[in-house]
């Protein structure tokens, strides 16, 4: 007589030895195709990492040297012609202009032959022609992922402050878009000059987008608070290991521009200068204070934010942004204040071109009463 019981055990039974058998085995083989599948994704990451360090590629070739030996040429054409001496000492920021070497090689010379500092922020514009083919760039920074950015004696690092300020900086305060800075040109015309007088140098690149005053306020200050905490956890000195660099043309004034606030003519042109020459006096030299930045903003922006007043000024935003942020680094980091002192003030129309075309630079625009742009050097110095 047959046992059931038994039977229906042993059916019962016999499935899950073989499960548990080829549990063991799918096991074993997952373990193995595991450690392949793994150094696979080992290369792949790896491939990905390698593609994050590509080059930021070049935005313009013309007005800007990328040449080591026509570097040098330029470099050491502006240091026969220069006349004036600048002191460094104290200097931990800086606005910069950003338009071709031929127009405004003499202001970015005696600037960036001050700067000595590790790391550089550089806050740039970002200018109509981002904005055009990339929409919402608003009340917002823009960082990049590119570790690599061009320079005239070898690739430009980038400082691992971007990725620390990335993971403290509050999210809706910054995107990150490479597009935007492969168009943008206003960070890579400071980086020739930056790295021929300081070769180790590594930047932080962030544009500024537009933005009301308030808005700049709130982001400026959590900016402000992430960097003094790099720079207080680093040990890093303001001035000898980290400057901030605002990237500004002035300016761009006559009917090309659809700018006659002054009028036309050889007049229009004085006027004009002398209201940048004034504006420049009140509020962007001197100690530097939240009553002058928001001073600046009112005298840049018309009705709204994204208005000009009487001076078309391609800086509105980085540099009343830029004052924001380091006035507030410098003060939580030294206890001292920004005071601005002027290095040189000029325009492409009274520059001309340097006679210096056939090193391989050239210009992207013309110049005359209805075509010119502004330009100021400016250090900043501990007060």
């Amino acid at each position: 007589m047959i046992d059931h019981n038994i039977k229906k055990d042993r059916i019962k039974h016999r499935p899950t030895l073989d499960f548990a058998l080829f549990l063991a085995i799918f096991l074993v083989l997952l373990t193995v195709n595991s450690s392949a599948w793994l150094a696979a994704s080992a290369k792949t990451i790896s491939k990905q990492d390698k593609a994050t360090d590509q080059l930021r590629p070049v935005r313009d070739d013309v007005g800007f040297c990328w040449n080591p030996d026509s570097m040098k040429i330029l470099v050491d054409y502006l240091a026969a012609h220069e006349k004036e001496t600048f002191r460094s000492e104290g200097l931990v920021a800086a606005i910069s202009p950003h338009d071709d070497y031929l127009y405004a090689g003499r202001l970015y010379y005696p600037l960036f032959n001050l700067i000595r500092a590790k790391e550089v922020v550089v806050f740039g514009v970002t200018h109509g022609t981002v904005r055009q083919e990339i929409k919402g760039l608003d009340s917002v920074l823009v960082l990049d992922g590119y570790n690599l950015w061009p320079g005239v004696l070898k690739p430009v690092k980038v400082s691992p402050l971007r990725e620390y300020i990335k993971s403290q900086l509050k999210p809706a305060y910054f995107v990150v878009n490479n597009r935007a800075h492969e168009l943008e040109h206003s960070i890579e015309a400071l980086l020739p000059f930056l790295q021929y007088f300081n070769p180790e140098a590594k930047i932080t690149p962030v544009m500024v987008a537009p933005m009301p005053l308030d808005k700049m306020e709130e982001i400026a200050a959590d900016l402000a608070r992430v960097i003094s905490t790099y720079v207080k956890d680093n040990h890093l000195v303001p001035g000898r290991d980290i400057l901030f660099l605002i990237s500004a043309d002035g300016n761009h004034y006559g009917k090309d521009f659809n700018n006659l606030a002054f009028g036309e003519g050889q007049a229009a042109w004085e006027k004009a200068l002398a209201f940048d020459q004034q504006l420049i006096a009140n509020y962007m030299t001197g100690v530097i204070d939240e009553q002058k930045i928001a001073g600046l903003a009112g005298e840049f922006w018309g009705k709204t934010y994204l208005d000009y007043k009487n001076s078309y000024w391609c800086g509105k935003y980085s540099i009343p942004f830029g004052f924001l942020a380091s006035e507030k680094i410098i003060k939580e980091t030294t206890g001292r204040r920004l005071k601005g002192e002027l290095i040189r003030y000029s325009d492409s129309y009274s520059e001309g071109v340097l006679p210096l075309k056939k090193i391989g630079l050239g210009t992207t625009a013309p110049f005359s009463l209805r075509h010119w742009v502004s330009y100021a050097a400016i250090g900043y110095y501990l007060d």
